[in-house]
């Protein structure tokens, strides 16, 4: 009798911890889409703006060319958060030996994020296939927000899976890149190049984001 209570009791225990685990998940899945995913139109651009981003870091600078003509909505995203200080002061919260960098996460624990989420852009032809690629880290399709990362090496599994949006300038640069630890702290980052021009003309989609982050 002891027997057969004993083992109805880990029966029981067992099936309260897997209800826990379904509803924490559902929970946590609930919360992703809550999260306000603004739906872009296609946008075209024809300019050369020049854009850099400068990412001050103890190591050094991580120089980085931007790619607006590719990536228009995914640079606006990364300019507009860079220009407002999103980004000064947050970690690199996960460093992979041999991989990439990734930073972008108020939270510091890999799920933050602005609020909002994004569709992908992907150009054919635009792949991981060399070091220092700039891109988006995601959590599936269309769900960019404001974490990044910078890749060490080539990594074409990656192909049309994160939104490619700029590449390091320099050799130097990636030398700086492959010193950043897990833990270290994105200083300041800075913008430079026609960067009002480029603002006004993607003045409508900077304010879906600035909307977005307020709600």
């Amino acid at each position: 009798m002891n027997k057969m209570v004993f083992k109805n009791n880990i029966i029981f225990i067992i099936i309260i911890v897997l209800a826990i685990f379904l509803v924490t998940k559902f929970l946590k899945y609930r919360v992703i889409k809550k999260l306000n995913f603004i739906d872009f139109k296609e946008v075209k651009l024809n300019k050369e703006y020049n854009l850099k981003a400068v990412i001050k870091t103890d190591k050094g600078d991580i120089e980085l060319k931007l790619f607006p003509n590719i990536a228009p909505i995914t640079v606006t995203n990364f300019v507009n958060l860079a220009t407002k200080g999103y980004y000064n002061g947050l970690k690199f919260h996960r460093v992979i030996a041999d991989f990439m960098i990734q930073g972008g996460d108020p939270t510091g624990t890999g799920a933050g994020g602005p609020g909002y989420n994004f569709r992908d852009e992907f150009v054919e032809g635009i792949e991981f296939n060399k070091s220092g690629i700039l891109a988006m880290a995601n959590a599936g399709p269309n769900t960019n927000g404001s974490q990044f990362f910078i890749t060490h090496v080539p990594t074409e599994w990656l192909n049309y899976k994160h939104t490619i949006f700029g590449e390091v300038l320099n050799e130097d640069t990636q030398k700086i890149v492959d010193s950043i630890s897990q833990g270290d702290i994105m200083n300041e980052v800075i913008i430079s190049g026609d960067l009002d021009e480029f603002l006004k003309d993607m003045e409508d989609v900077v304010e879906q984001f600035n909307s977005a982050m307020s709600k």
